[in-house]
């Protein structure tokens, strides 16, 4: 099976296009958690963020198709840290019927780029993911190792187009011969995505990271991407709402995922969650939050056709 038709029969199974990202931080998991824990020990901060997102993986997995996991957090702490990140994976797809993209925007050139993706990219690989996002700012030689693993191993890579960061616009905005960097860069992922096209599907294996803060961009790169599979960050806490994000979208509501992190892991931080439920009923605030961004999706977005 393809990276494109496991996430589109993902996405149809759970009827939406949401993404949940794991990215603890150690200082804002409940307390109930952290108790007696130093901080400054990595065994014990990895193991808290085991529980952690053990929990929160088996509340948000009956709900969501995909299910984003950010390597940093967990290379902070170094073994330890990504040892529990090795372990999320294998918890994650004990669960089936959802896809896990290992976050680490990973690149480089050659024998660098080669090892990079063979350790990450197919269930069979070290880590076991079905897709990696990838920066594309070393050139077009430096993604096709990407590209051919993914092929052969029907993983995915989503290429970073137009990050939903302010700073980003410092280089992705420049012009150069009459085209934003960012709109050269898409160019070349749609011509990727073509070539990966299955006969039968519209989608191809290589996608795009688009951010929902830029909803005029998006617009743009839904035109310019007919054929790809947009990750779209920013939803939420970064500012971007459903109604950003709606063009991402094709007419069937598929082409899409949309990627909510803090917003979904730490909602009891946040209002109407942290009155409703608060520190001590976490997990409950995290139910909620997805469902709610699930609504949101399908009430304001073309996504709303998967339910129909």
């Amino acid at each position: 099976m393809t990276f494109s038709r496991l996430l589109t029969e993902a996405i149809c199974n759970k009827k939406n296009p949401v993404m949940v990202g794991l990215d603890p931080r150690f200082d804002w998991i409940p307390q109930t958690l952290r108790n007696n824990i130093d901080p400054d020990n990595a065994e014990q901060v990895a193991d808290v963020f085991k529980k952690f997102c053990y929990e929160i993986i088996d509340i948000v997995v009956p709900l969501v198709p995909v299910i984003k996991i950010q390597s940093a957090f967990f290379e902070q702490y170094g073994v330890p840290g990504m040892s529990v990140l090795r372990q999320l994976i294998e918890y994650i797809r004990d669960k089936k019927n959802v896809v896990i993209v290992f976050d680490g925007k990973r690149n480089d050139i050659g024998s660098t780029a080669e090892a990079y993706s063979s350790g990450i990219l197919g269930k069979d690989s070290v880590w076991g993911a079905d897709a990696l996002t990838v920066s594309p700012y070393l050139g077009d030689d430096s993604l096709e190792p990407f590209v051919k693993t993914a092929v052969e191993r029907n993983a995915g890579i989503f290429v970073l187009v137009k990050t939903s960061n302010r700073g980003g616009a410092m280089l992705q905005d420049l012009v150069v011969d009459g085209k934003t960097v960012y709109r050269r860069v898409a160019e070349y992922v749609q011509q990727l995505s073509l070539s990966t096209c299955a006969e039968s599907e519209c989608y191809g294996n290589i996608g795009a990271v688009v951010g929902a803060t830029w909803s005029e961009q998006l617009k743009e790169l839904r035109n310019v991407m007919p054929n790809t599979w947009f990750l779209v960050p920013g939803f939420g806490s970064q500012g971007g709402s459903a109604n950003d994000v709606a063009s991402a979208f094709d007419e069937n509501g598929l082409g899409a995922v949309i990627n909510n992190s803090r917003g979904i892991i730490f909602a009891y931080r946040r209002e109407p969650f942290q009155t409703t439920f608060g520190e001590t009923k976490w997990q409950q605030a995290v139910e909620a939050a997805t469902i709610q961004m699930i609504d949101q999706l399908r009430a304001e977005t073309p996504a709303g056709k998967l339910i129909k």
